[in-house]
């Protein structure tokens, strides 16, 4: 690993996982990412197990889950004389009888994920004597992370800044254009990183009645003041969209199930208190789910909430 100048997270993580499989085989070794049960392979090495980038496992049935938590040890040449990793739910489905774990940790201290290895047959108790470079490595990789994740909230940022030129003209929110650009922006990072993120879209109730009723200048207030309640219910880093007549999209950035559900539980009392009827649907990017197919997910469910409405 000498005269190596890593460009970034990715790159970094799989010159890792080349030198420690050359300098320790292993069968499989990978760099995971952790979001609620869902233990997701950003990077692999693999050699026997068939595992590859964007595979989900449960968290609960791991080596690591026990590992991170400092109740089994992090390297283990014989695994099955570990009780924790022996009884593993994910020992009784793959043949494992080594294993190697290292916390990959963000910047304020929560657990991004780890860095790790499995292998089908025991190894030298001498692997323990390596626990020293074990830990330099996913020191390494977690301070390359975080300063790329701090960079990519600058990024983000930049990039809602820039795309304020694709702003639709009677509420300031981003456009169609503005949204696809930015959907297609945050998709790269969910990819790289595994993170989560929330989609909702929604649709104003009555707006053709309002406007045939009170007159356009009444319909354009109430879509109006709907851009800015959605302001007011999302973070500086999330995406308010207008997509078109009464559409509206909020890209919820690294959010998970239950945030999201904190979140449309605030926007229904918001737009109830200010006496606006919206139709709303909702759903999860995941590592097999892009942002895109999330969005047309959310769009089914306001529909099927606005079918719900008007019955």
């Amino acid at each position: 690993m000498e005269d190596i100048i890593f460009k970034n997270f990715e790159e970094a993580g799989q010159t890792v996982l080349k030198f420690l499989s050359q300098k320790f085989g292993f069968d499989l070794w990978m760099i995971t990412r952790t979001e609620g049960d869902n233990w997701i392979v950003l990077q692999s090495e693999d050699k026997g197990y068939n595992v590859t980038p964007g595979q989900v496992f449960s968290w609960a049935d791991s080596f690591c889950s026990h590992m991170v938590l400092g109740k089994a040890p992090k390297i283990a040449p014989h695994s099955e004389e570990i009780p924790l990793y022996l009884n593993a739910p994910i020992a009784k489905k793959i043949n494992i009888k080594a294993y190697i774990g290292q916390p990959l940790i963000k910047e304020d201290g929560t657990l991004f994920g780890t860095l790790c290895a499995i292998d089908p047959n025991p190894q030298s108790e001498a692997l323990l004597l390596e626990e020293e470079l074990i830990n330099l490595l996913g020191q390494i990789l977690s301070y390359i992370l975080q300063v790329e994740l701090r960079e990519n909230e600058q990024k983000r940022q930049k990039e809602l800044f820039e795309a304020e030129a694709l702003s639709d003209s009677l509420t300031g929110l981003f456009n169609r254009r503005g949204w696809d650009q930015l959907l297609a922006l945050e998709e790269a990072r969910c990819k790289r990183y595994g993170h989560p993120a929330a989609i909702f879209i929604f649709d104003l109730n009555n707006l053709k009645t309002v406007n045939d009723q009170l007159g356009h200048f009444i319909g354009d207030e109430l879509i109006k003041n709907t851009a800015v309640l959605l302001k007011k219910c999302v973070r500086n880093n999330d995406v308010v969209a207008r997509l078109g007549g009464d559409e509206f999209a909020i890209l919820s950035i690294e959010n998970t199930k239950e945030g999201a559900e904190l979140l449309l539980d605030r926007i229904q009392k918001i737009f109830t208190n200010a006496n606006i009827s919206v139709a709303v649907g909702f759903a999860i990017r995941n590592p097999a789910y892009t942002l895109l197919e999330a969005a047309q997910e959310a769009d089914e469910k306001m529909f099927e909430n606005k079918r719900l409405i008007k019955n």
